[in-house]
């Protein structure tokens, strides 16, 4: 069997073997309602934007004054095992309220944190199964889901309802890929759709794959995948707005925190344990070029740095994100968040 491996327009390819609603500067009533039922859609409060930005200690703060239980939304905070580079807050996984399995945080509940080994598999569909799950028993409890992280195609998936297409796996073209590096899969990935960094982790080699076998197949760019459907929720989208350089500066002390608090030794026991650099977890930002440095290929000065520039790479392509999305309430700081977030919920300043 001939494979072809996609070049040029995407047109060209031959395929081988928002419902939401966020209000802009005043908040307004809307309906609860989803269009043509009489149903009325949960309340969820999210709180976006890059890394770095102050989503965790937002949403923290937001869960104490609103009864609320948060639904973590960052892709590499899921797994086990990679905390400290992963920036998952100090807790323990346990029981809420002694039924409920969740990452306690400030006696604040985390659903779909710290339960995945590292070496499985999760999609943005799964996320969004699980967590829609999450929210309709939190609304059972009469409190508000939060929505914490800034994994767009996690956020987009519940926002939106994006249809996550169902494209069967192609064995003899994924065998064709996996022959090639991440760096060259990624240049094909770009040179067919200039734009599909903004929808793909370009450090996952898997979801690079993904994302050429399904280009391949439909003929058609990443974000022409991505189809929304009725909403799921009622929500409010709001975020700490933070110039580029500010949070450049916030994610190195972070990092330069991490390094000092033991990233080192959290990366030479994954290892040690037989976990695989080629694991999903591994794709958490800093993890292989740490493990480069314990190998001997860098020192772990050099390692920092590289870890810094990915890092910022990482926020510009967040940023690009999220920009798309005018929805996005975004704010000075939290203390006007938290305003913002009373009058949605009804309880602000007359």
């Amino acid at each position: 069997m001939t494979i072809l491996v996609p070049i040029g327009r995407v047109g060209r390819v031959l395929p081988c073997g928002k419902g939401f609603v966020t209000l802009p500067a005043m908040i307004k009533k809307t309906s609860r309602k989803d269009a043509g039922s009489s149903k009325k859609l949960p309340r969820v409060l999210f709180v976006i934007g890059p890394t770095s930005s102050g989503k965790t200690d937002f949403g923290v703060q937001a869960a104490q004054e609103f009864h609320g239980e948060i639904i973590n939304a960052d892709a590499r905070q899921i797994y086990r095992q990679v905390s400290i580079g992963t920036g998952k807050p100090r807790g323990v996984s346990g029981l809420y309220h002694r039924r409920h399995r969740a990452f306690i945080h400030r006696a604040i509940p985390h659903y779909l944190m710290d339960f995945l080994p590292p070496s499985e598999t999760y999609s943005a569909a799964e996320w969004r199964e699980a967590a829609m799950k999450a929210v309709k028993g939190i609304t059972k409890r009469k409190h508000l889901p939060i929505v914490v992280g800034g994994t767009g195609l996690y956020i987009a998936g519940m926002i939106d309802h994006l249809d996550f297409p169902n494209v069967p796996p192609q064995p003899k073209l994924r065998e064709a890929y996996e022959e090639k590096s991440l760096e060259e899969l990624v240049h094909l990935l770009l040179h067919i759709d200039p734009q599909a960094g903004v929808e793909v982790d370009l450090r996952n080699k898997r979801r690079v794959v993904r994302a050429l076998e399904m280009m391949t197949f439909t003929g058609k760019k990443m974000a022409d995948l991505r189809k929304k459907g009725p909403p799921l929720v009622d929500g409010l989208q709001i975020g700490i707005k933070r110039s580029q350089e500010e949070l450049f500066a916030r994610a190195d002390a972070t990092i330069d925190e991490m390094v000092a608090s033991g990233l080192v030794d959290e990366v030479r026991s994954l290892l040690a344990q037989g976990i695989s650099e080629s694991s999903p977890a591994f794709t958490a930002l800093g993890y292989r070029e740490v493990a480069a440095s314990l190998r001997g290929e860098m020192t772990t000065e050099e390692a920092v740095k590289c870890i810094k520039k990915i890092t910022h790479s990482y926020i510009r392509r967040q940023q690009t994100w999220f920009k798309r999305d005018a929805r996005i309430m975004w704010v000075k700081d939290a203390e006007e968040g938290m305003e913002k977030v009373r009058e949605w919920m009804g309880e602000g300043k007359s």
